[in-house]
């Protein structure tokens, strides 16, 4: 008999449904299901796959993993009585979500970090610590402009040393309960500090901090080295104190002016938060803001970041930098600009070079980055990939979709990513959030589009709130009027976001979302406001009409 461990049984209602669930299996004899032990106990034919009825309860929100104790391991998760042993280069997201995963198959996982902390670049100096000081300016903002009569506006009092510090203690807090807990935890699971590079496709060489070297093998190796910010070669940059974005999201002391060379979404994410806490800030942007999506979201945004006094220079290049002793020097093709703290944010690139890829063959793209699959297999049987080294965008839940999904394959199961509605936001304000196509891209595929731009001035919240900068356009197919992409720019603009992202993945039509019922002032309603447009002048509608 099989025993798996159940989590998600909110009621003894939820009995039944698994039953039913399970029954219907390939291979399944019997089953019986347990609501007070949280217990599933199946009696299997030789041709059960276990790894079925895991993924079948995970897509009925279920999660489950085989007891230890449980009489007839799968061969799956066995050869010959040995144990599966899966090796993670990393420990950010993607490795961790893939290390659980791998666990609950059964698997002896091996993580190997050669950082001084574990939980990779978001927990540590990433999404984390970019939100709380985003979110203390936009309070200190708030308090500096309220849009409200009767409220009076007053210049906020920043101590950044005792933001800095409740940073550093949240990122603690988070990187100890999320990764750290799961760590000491879990017996499946252990830990080997060092860098790691490839001997051959199933051993690994270590480098440890003692100055010595540990080989280890395994069955199946997972690649989550990350990411590390990229520093573009202009002259004399190398030889003065610029910021990366680490350094400038928990320094200590605010700047006078800042210059931002870059337009990247951490770029423009930390410009505007320190202009928010009280520096004065300069972007330097090689294109456009935001060059790569929809051009409408570059230039409102734009507007808005002017609009607080932002200064942003668009096609500028620096050619050359120096610093002397307090103040940086940048040469530019639009002028020399001085200030007294520079960050270079021009995007990150894959932690690969170390690995000894070539070594069993590897494949990368030109920029170094780990090629994968739907399934995050290399072309190397045995080895996998997931988060900001592959080739998959670099989003912390794209990391951890892809590592959960990988050590479901490691152990036996076949499941894929399907990223066609991938949701993504910059933490702007206005937010800039995106998901499917936008009008170029769905041309380049051949389709033909047709599209709507709803002004925020036009959404009952949004007045309500006085935001009103910013705009929802929605995409959809010409010939079927199925929604296929959406641009939002809009304050809370990532809340709207994953709506759209489940309409579009659903195949509604701009018809059918129009339809729905959307609560009225929700900033939500403007998508179904937007929607109404395909057909209807939104302005000669009445209060909530429908």
């Amino acid at each position: 008999m099989i025993k798996l461990s159940i989590q998600g049984m909110t009621c003894p209602s939820c009995a039944p449904k698994v039953h039913n669930k399970i029954i219907k299996l390939e291979g399944v004899l019997d089953v019986s299901v347990s609501y007070e032990e949280s217990l599933v106990s199946i009696t299997p034919s030789e041709d059960f796959n276990v790894q079925s009825a895991i993924d079948a309860l995970e897509s009925e929100g279920y999660q489950s993993h085989v007891q230890k104790n449980s009489c007839c391991a799968p061969e799956q998760f066995a050869s010959n009585e040995k144990e599966l042993h899966v090796a993670i280069i990393g420990s950010g997201s993607g490795a961790f979500a893939c290390a659980t995963k791998a666990a609950e198959g059964g698997a002896k996982v091996t993580i190997i970090e050669g950082a001084d902390v574990i939980g990779g670049c978001c927990v540590n100096v990433g999404c984390v610590p970019s939100k709380i000081l985003i979110r203390a300016a936009q309070l200190a903002e708030q308090q500096r402009n309220n849009p409200f009569s009767g409220l009076e506006n007053q210049q906020p009092q920043l101590n950044r040393a005792l933001l800095s510090q409740q940073q550093s203690a949240r990122v603690e807090e988070l990187r100890h309960a999320k990764y750290q807990n799961i760590l000491d935890t879990n017996p499946s699971l252990s830990l080997i500090k060092g860098y790691a590079q490839f001997k051959n496709a199933s051993t690994l060489i270590i480098d440890k901090p003692d100055g010595e070297q540990q080989e280890i093998s395994a069955d199946k190796i997972l690649i989550a080295t990350g990411s590390t910010p990229t520093i573009p070669e202009i002259n004399g940059l190398s030889d003065t104190p610029y910021w990366t974005s680490t350094e400038a999201l928990f320094a200590t002391d605010l700047p006078e002016h800042l210059v931002v060379i870059g337009s990247s979404v951490v770029a423009l994410e930390i410009a505007q938060a320190y202009r928010r806490l009280g520096s004065e800030v300069t972007v330097l942007a090689r294109h456009t803001l935001l060059y790569r999506e929809d051009p409408l979201l570059g230039e409102e945004l734009e507007k808005c970041f002017k609009k607080e006094g932002i200064n942003v220079l668009t096609d500028t290049s620096a050619n050359n930098i120096a610093h002397d002793g307090k103040y940086f020097i940048i040469d530019s093709n639009n002028g020399r600009i001085t200030s007294d703290k520079l960050l270079v944010s021009a995007g990150r690139h894959a932690n690969t070079e170390k690995l000894n890829l070539e070594a069993v063959g590897v494949q990368v793209t030109e920029l170094g980055e780990v090629m994968v699959d739907a399934k995050m297999q290399t072309n190397v049987e045995g080895i996998y990939a997931a988060g900001d080294c592959s080739n998959m965008p670099q989003f912390v839940y794209v990391a951890a979709a892809a590592g959960s999904r990988a050590g479901t394959n490691m152990t036996g199961g076949d499941v894929s990513l399907d990223l066609t509605t991938m949701p993504a936001v910059i933490f702007t304000d206005p937010q800039v959030a995106t998901v499917g196509l936008t009008e170029t891209q769905a041309n380049q595929q051949g389709i033909s589009t047709i599209s709507r731009v709803l002004p925020m001035e036009n959404v009952p919240r949004a007045l309500a709130n006085f935001e009103t900068d910013g705009f929802i356009k929605l995409v959809a197919e010409e010939s079927t009027g199925k929604l296929i992409g959406a641009q939002i720019l809009a304050h809370e603009g990532g809340e709207l976001v994953q709506s759209a992202a489940l309409a579009i993945h659903n195949k509604m039509t701009v018809e059918e979302l129009a339809g729905q019922l959307f609560p009225y002032l929700t900033m939500a309603e403007g998508l179904k406001l937007c929607a109404q447009t395909f057909h209807k002048d939104v302005s000669e509608l009445s209060c909530c009409a429908a």
